[in-house]
């Protein structure tokens, strides 16, 4: 439950180091931080951000969270999100693969909430949803929106000077007021204490399915395979790195690295039961994901920047041209993650995005 204290990180896990980002130093244009920015987003694509000033938003947005998955089960699955590839809504326990044998199934319940319908509310664009959330849309929810992508155009800003964009580039395929898959979640998985449980994935290893995202943990369980690397690492998460919670995770996502050419680099994660005493108690994670308006087709901005031609021309063995727009990318990923949908292990294979190592489990 949020809010409880919690064991601290342990000691005796292997762990991947992240550069840690001073939000309010980028924003002001200091450009020793942006740099350190630069390097995280094109080495690893991962980095902690601290002093992104939405303290408040993200506790509130966990509170909402715990309300609407206290909801009874069938209140909840009024909201699922069925097999067709929508991500809006509520996912069971146990939807989703985590590998290509489908063997094992997820055990990690999540509730996503569209950005457009946060915005529009009451008026309904894409879903509707449990009382819990209708409740707090307006006080709570859409704050928490635009709070996060108040955080992300300021970090697109950067990303468009430093790749040789014309200003405003990767912002106006992120446009607020445009539809898109933009979308808040709350995620909750049990207590783990079966000890063949503690070395199998609760969330399948993937390369997240939009442009950016921002997670707010409070138990370890994320994993990355750094580039050049076979085995996987647990991102820390320390109470003394973040005594009020003002250190995120942000993340390159497959759109990100299409429209750059690679040079923004999507990294593989998982999520696994947290490690050490934390692995008995329930995990709570928040994540924003912005992703690119719907329309927009994912592929290298090579007419837009001599940079990005460059580099999709070092690299004639990759392809970057997708042929899907951001809304038909997400549905297949999504899609083929469902069990129900499972017809083998092309339907595993029909799920995969920008992962440099496409069968890690």
């Amino acid at each position: 439950m949020p809010g409880t204290t919690l064991p601290p990180f342990p000691d005796d896990v292997r762990t991947h180091p992240l550069l840690i980002v001073d939000f309010e130093l980028i924003k002001a244009g200091d450009r020793e931080e942006i740099d350190r920015l630069w390097e995280a987003a094109t080495t690893l694509g991962f980095w902690y951000l601290k002093n992104h000033g939405a303290d408040q938003e993200v506790n509130d947005m966990f509170d909402v969270g715990a309300e609407t998955l206290a909801l009874p089960l069938e209140e909840r699955l009024k909201f699922e999100q069925g097999d067709n590839g929508q991500s809006f809504g509520y996912k069971k326990a146990g939807a989703q693969a985590i590998d290509g044998t489908g063997k094992f199934l997820d055990n990690m319940e999540f509730m996503n909430v569209s950005k457009d319908d946060a915005l529009a509310y009451p008026r309904v664009v894409h879903l509707t949803y449990p009382s819990t959330i209708n409740a707090r849309m307006e006080n709570t929810v859409a704050p928490f929106v635009r709070k996060s992508l108040d955080v992300t155009y300021v970090v697109l800003k950067i990303f468009d000077d430093k790749l040789g964009l014309p200003k405003g580039t990767l912002e106006s395929m992120h446009a607020m007021d445009e539809h898109s898959a933009c979308e808040v979640r709350c995620t909750r998985s049990p207590p783990v204490q079966d000890k063949e449980a503690m070395d199998r994935a609760m969330l399948a290893a993937h390369t997240d399915y939009g442009s950016l995202t921002f997670l707010h943990n409070r138990l370890g369980g994320l994993q990355v395979i750094p580039p050049g690397h076979n085995e996987w690492s647990y991102i820390r998460v320390s109470i003394s790195l973040s005594p009020s919670l003002d250190m995120l995770f942000a993340t390159i996502a497959d759109a990100l690295s299409i429209f750059s050419g690679g040079i923004l680099q999507s990294n593989i994660h998982r999520v696994v039961p947290p490690p050490g005493a934390q692995a008995g108690y329930e995990r709570w994670s928040l994540v924003f994901f912005t992703r690119a308006t719907s329309s927009k087709v994912l592929r290298a901005l090579v007419e837009s920047s001599p940079i990005i031609a460059d580099a999709v021309k070092k690299q004639p063995d990759k392809n970057f041209e997708s042929g899907s727009t951001a809304a038909e990318w997400l549905a297949r990923r999504v899609r083929n993650r469902r069990i129900n949908n499972r017809r083998g292990p092309d339907t595993w294979a029909a799920s995969r995005g920008t992962e440099h190592t496409p069968t890690a489990a």
